[in-house]
């Protein structure tokens, strides 16, 4: 049975990239032109996992998706890295005097700032998603007006590229997370990544004794996230994401801090996608 895998953005997009790296081509692809429309469709069962952007080297975090995810109750089942490569795009035979407007994803325009402060003459415009932009300038015959995307969206629309890598950090990468409604049923000998959330007291030292405890119990902490907690002002939550050489190690971490902690949440334990 094909599944059907739910991704923020058109096909060619990032998302896209991403959800057949993991998945390969075999899959059932559900667009949904935002964060919130692509966390409805699993709870809607319109799709059974979903890949989400959830930080970047440039931008920092992606913070409205860790609060989708614990909202939800989502379960991170697993993660993948993306080498971002922006390049800009335009029916064929334009060239970079032709264009007036540039249309794309706040975040592309944003790690594109530096090539465009090079082109004054065009006007930047934030539109929903890279590839939904490409998609609409091939079907519509858009003249003068050029996508940033991903090259996968040039062969897929017929678009020609005018200018290659354009990001204006060339070591920029996306990392996502897989997402779903149910608890996976990843196997310990798979598991050596893990994301949590957790409240504490508001008191001093509280945060620092977790994280001796994390330390004491061989955690590496790759992430360490706060968020507002809604409705109770000056109180936050914290995420952090943990890698472990043994799942002993973090089982002991973890029965720890649920033991400390005023809330306590496991939002995934997975394969650590980085090594």
């Amino acid at each position: 049975m094909i599944k059907t895998i739910a991704i923020q953005g058109a096909e060619g997009s990032n998302h896209h990239k991403v959800a057949r790296d993991f998945y390969g081509n075999d899959i059932a692809l559900k667009e949904c032109l935002s964060f919130d429309v692509l966390v409805d469709s699993l709870l809607k069962n319109e799709s059974s996992q979903a890949v989400m952007a959830i930080e970047n080297t440039i931008a920092g975090s992606i913070i409205p998706n860790y609060a989708l995810i614990d909202k939800n109750n989502l379960h991170i089942c697993g993660e993948r890295y993306l080498n971002i490569h922006h390049h800009l795009m335009a029916l064929p035979g334009q060239k970079m005097e032709d264009i007036k407007e540039v249309c794309s994803h706040p975040m592309a325009l944003l790690q594109c700032k530096e090539f465009f402060k090079k082109h004054s003459h065009i006007k930047l415009v934030e539109d929903v998603d890279t590839a939904e932009v490409a998609k609409r300038i091939a079907k519509d015959k858009l003249v003068g007006v050029a996508a940033i995307a991903p090259k996968i969206a040039s062969e897929i629309f017929g678009l020609e590229v005018i200018e290659d890598e354009i990001q204006t950090i060339k070591d920029n990468s996306t990392r996502f997370v897989i997402i779903q409604t149910e608890q996976p049923n990843n196997g310990i000998d798979q598991i050596n990544k893990a994301s949590l959330k957790f409240q504490l007291d508001h008191k001093r030292g509280s945060l620092a004794a977790i994280l001796n405890v994390l330390s004491d119990c061989k955690m590496n902490l790759t992430k360490i996230q706060s968020l507002p907690v809604i409705e109770t002002p000056w109180k936050y939550a914290f995420f952090v994401d943990v890698t472990f050489e043994t799942y002993e190690d973090y089982k002991k971490a973890k029965s720890i801090i649920e033991i400390m902690a005023t809330e306590f949440k496991v939002l995934g334990e997975y394969k650590n996608a980085k090594l």
